[in-house]
């Protein structure tokens, strides 16, 4: 094996990449406060050629130094859209026939492993916020709930990492 050197990983450009078939993912943050974090689910959702994300309520937007930072472009090439607050963008995407899924430990909550799409179903993977997780109001309306198994003494990943884990999850049930 030999590692690749950077200028030999075969990369689309911003214009093939627009013209690449999405997956049907939305990611929606809600609340989301590190703008490190929300640079780095840009990264990711590039990384899988996810559909777009939905930036919602304190969650910040581009361009920003700190998403810039952890995006390192991917705001460029992924759309994005913000709203005032997460069940306006939720709405939209029900109304949109999105399954509406978010990633939160609850009653009936789904583990990611356990958790199927079917064939041309679009899904809407809604992040929380770092300390209080995704609004109640959301779980409320949600389709589903699903979970990432842990079994050590703490019950959160943060949520790029928790993110991109789902997001990858998804990515390749979806494919």
């Amino acid at each position: 094996m030999r590692k690749l050197p950077i200028d030999e990983i075969p990369r689309l450009s911003i214009e093939e990449f627009e013209l690449t078939k999405k997956i049907p993912l939305i990611v929606v943050l809600d609340n989301i406060r590190s703008h490190h974090n929300i640079g780095a689910i840009f990264r990711t959702c590039d990384a899988f050629a996810c559909e777009a994300v939905y930036l919602c309520g304190i969650t910040g937007k581009p361009p920003h130094r700190d998403i810039h930072k952890t995006a390192l472009g991917a705001t460029e090439t992924v759309k994005w859209k913000y709203f005032n607050n997460t069940i306006e963008a939720v709405l939209e995407l029900k109304s949109e026939n999105f399954k509406i899924v978010p990633l939160e430990i609850a009653e009936g909550s789904i583990q990611i492993n356990g958790f199927s799409v079917a064939q041309g179903e679009k899904i809407a993977l809604v992040l929380g916020n770092e300390v209080k997780g995704v609004e109640q109001k959301i779980i409320d309306i949600a389709d589903a709930c699903i979970e990432i198994p842990q079994y050590g003494t703490k019950h959160s990943l943060n949520v790029s990492v928790s993110g991109g884990i789902a997001i990858w999850d998804l990515c390749m049930k979806m494919r």
